[in-house]
């Protein structure tokens, strides 16, 4: 009995304990030695899944109008379209690569830190969707344009609302890049 109410009390003194340090870890005034860590993956993550979704997009529609341009080669520089639009996926993720990298200095705090992973991954995971939006759509598209020409402005269309996915993502990113706290 008196060795169960040793533990118990130990338990509370170090859960006590734990209480009084909470206020120490989310001080604003400590730099972690990590933060950067996570401000340099923000800036990977919108760059790597950007690209990925705008390698996929161009690959899966380019495949769309290899086998489109077989039957009908006079559309091919038409239907280029949805390898344009994967491809400025890309140029979403390099810019919020740029914005972030040149804001990782200095005294760099957790948040900041924080903040920059979160805007490299709505950047990047929305660029990773849009890509495959774009390239199931750009293969559909393209094939189907090939047969009945009239298709042409509804496929652009719904490419313009795959697109529109990623540069949502772009927004956020950015806005998400502004939010900053020293420390």
């Amino acid at each position: 009995v008196h060795g169960e109410d040793h533990i118990c009390l130990s338990t509370t003194h170090t859960h006590t304990h734990n209480l009084k340090m909470l206020p120490i870890l989310f001080e604003a005034g400590v730099c972690d030695e990590s933060a950067p860590f996570f401000g340099f993956m923000g800036v990977t993550a919108a760059l790597v899944f950007s690209n990925l979704g705008a390698a996929y997009g161009t690959a899966k529609s380019g495949v769309g109008i290899s086998s489109m341009g077989v039957m009908n080669h006079e559309a091919v520089m038409k239907n280029i379209i949805p390898v344009v639009m994967a491809g400025i996926l890309g140029i979403y993720g390099l810019i919020i690569s740029v914005i972030l990298v040149q804001n990782v200095q200095g005294n760099y705090s957790s948040f900041n830190g924080y903040a920059h992973l979160a805007a490299g991954l709505s950047c990047g995971l929305s660029g990773l969707g849009a890509g495959f939006a774009i390239g199931i759509v750009g293969d559909a598209g393209v094939r189907a344009n090939g047969i009945q020409p009239k298709l042409f402005v509804s496929m652009v269309l719904i490419l313009i609302f795959a697109e529109a996915l990623g540069l949502y993502g772009l927004i956020v990113g950015i806005i998400l890049s502004q939010q900053t706290k020293a420390c």
